[in-house]
């Protein structure tokens, strides 16, 4: 995937996932992951599942049990090629997680790079959610509605009402819903999901339902923005995969896979040299390998794991062991060219 001939080759690699506590999520993640939070424990259910995070720790190859982070400050041309190594300083530019919401999250929003750094962060948040299963009636709230102005939102808040000034999405199994930063958003009960985010945890909470956590609603009014990007894409389908989304910051595609599959004829969407990539199984399973003997030991690919393509892995292909369903996340750049503008 890199031309640099200069940038030593590193292999694709499988991240292990990270249990988040979270106090509106489940204690069973079955069947999506065999984790069971023990009754009694005093520990809070699970409520994200962080795929890429920095602390996620590499669990095949020569790299096994170092952390995302550590694989980015010491690898960081090979996993992102030029010049986006430079553009992120040695850190992983995507978060993706899988969301299990048993009651609702905050009503909250997330400020963009201008804002957060303002504040001495060194990126906002941006995201999107791919629905891998909803339940029938299935909603999150993604905007504002139309003349809902921030004096509303504010005596939203005071009031307890805010959730009536909230534009409801209705979610189904393999919707994709867009999420902008500075939009007003929360994701409630009944779906589980996919989240590609910018590599940044900055939230300002606006209302939680009277849980005891600290609301940020100065920092959030200045924030917001009345009218987003936010809402449903609809897919565009091409004659090998699916583009679910493809703006600033991420690209998120379902790739086809019969039998097996080479790196190299999964050319990206824009059709020009995409660098790093994550491959998540949806569904199924697979195995990754090198084409050529000896380059790197094969792994598989279970249900719900991930798979980090550096910018500069040797030559590799997949294979599907059984109804694999492949999600292929890739970091944009702001400003780059993409098929799916905003």
């Amino acid at each position: 995937m890199n031309s640099n001939s200069d940038v030593l080759k590193l292999a694709p690699f499988r991240l292990a996932p990270q249990f988040v506590e979270r106090i509106w999520g489940t204690a069973d993640l079955r069947p999506w992951y065999d984790h069971v939070t023990a009754g009694g424990s005093g520990r809070q259910p699970i409520g994200e599942v962080w795929l890429t995070g920095d602390a996620c720790k590499v669990e095949t190859g020569e790299m096994t049990g170092k952390t995302l982070a550590d694989v980015f400050a010491e690898n960081a041309q090979a996993m992102l090629g030029e010049p986006a190594a430079k553009r992120m300083d040695g850190q992983s530019p995507l978060l993706l997680k899988v969301i299990f919401a048993k009651e609702k999250l905050s009503v909250q929003v997330h400020p963009d790079d201008r804002l957060a750094q303002k504040y001495g962060q060194p990126r906002g948040k941006t995201e999107c959610w791919y629905a891998l299963a909803a339940e029938p009636g299935a909603e999150v709230a993604a905007g504002l509605k139309s003349g809902v102005t921030l004096e509303a939102v504010e005596r939203g808040v005071a009031d307890g009402t805010l959730e009536e000034s909230l534009e409801v999405v209705p979610v189904a199994a393999g919707d994709l819903v867009f999420v902008d930063a500075g939009t007003v958003h929360a994701i409630w009960p009944g779906s589980v999901l996919l989240e590609t985010q910018q590599n940044c945890d900055l939230t300002y909470r606006l209302y939680d339902y009277g849980r005891p956590r600290e609301l940020h609603v100065a920092k959030a009014l200045e924030a917001i923005r009345l009218k987003t990007a936010a809402g449903k894409v609809a897919p565009q389908r091409l004659e090998d995969r699916t583009v679910l989304v493809n703006r600033d910051y991420f690209c998120v595609e379902k790739i086809a896979i019969h039998g097996v599959r080479t790196g190299s004829s999964m050319p990206d969407a824009d059709e020009v040299d995409a660098g790093l990539a994550y491959l998540f199984a949806a569904g199924g399973s697979g195995r990754i390998s090198a084409t050529v003997s000896g380059d790197f030991e094969p792994f598989e690919l279970p249900k719900c794991s991930i798979v980090a393509v550096p910018a500069a892995a040797p030559d590799w292909q997949i294979e599907d062991l059984g109804g694999l369903e492949l999600i292929r996340i890739s970091p944009r750049w702001p400003g780059a060219k993409t098929r799916d503008a905003a």
